[in-house]
């Protein structure tokens, strides 16, 4: 796992990444040491399960990735089946590139689990 969050940090524009419960414990994280990895858990657990209760409610299929940008970078959040992938990014960053490196290693961490 921790080698799949390694080869997904090395993607251009990428600050890092981690596994994380649904229940917001941290998994396997390779995070900048500038971020809380308990404290990013805990909210990509919280944002996640908000937002899934508001579409259920509208009567939608499952979220697959939330992406939310914010001043200083971006954070994608995406349903890893055993958790949520969060990455995060520099602010200028190719969103192509990383939803399709996200994927890969989601694809990686459903092989390797």
């Amino acid at each position: 796992m921790y080698q799949v969050l390694n080869e997904l940090n090395k993607t251009t524009g990428v600050t890092g990444s981690m596994v994380v419960g649904n229940d917001g414990i941290v998994i396997a994280t390779d995070l900048d040491e500038a971020f809380e990895s308990e404290t990013i858990g805990a909210l990509a657990a919280s944002i996640t399960s908000n937002i899934q209760k508001s579409l259920d409610r509208l009567d939608t299929r499952p979220a697959k990735q939330v992406t939310i940008e914010a001043e200083n970078g971006k954070l994608f959040f995406t349903d890893a089946g055993l958790g949520i992938l969060v990455v995060t990014t520099e602010k200028a960053v190719n969103i192509g590139l990383i939803r399709l490196e996200i994927k890969n290693a989601i694809g990686k961490l459903k092989v390797a689990h």
